[in-house]
């Protein structure tokens, strides 16, 4: 009983920091330049 009870509590803590994290991580802003482009001549080999 002892051993669920510390899972439990295991598990519920990693939920909140996954939620911390989660929540932090959502004001990042996607980049700006780059991304994809068309492959033409010797790229493609």
């Amino acid at each position: 009983m002892r051993g669920l009870r510390r899972a439990v509590v295991a598990v519920a803590i990693g939920g909140v920091i996954a939620g911390i994290v989660r929540l932090r991580g959502t004001d990042a802003t996607p980049p700006q330049q780059g991304g994809w482009r068309e492959l033409e001549g010797q790229d493609l080999t």
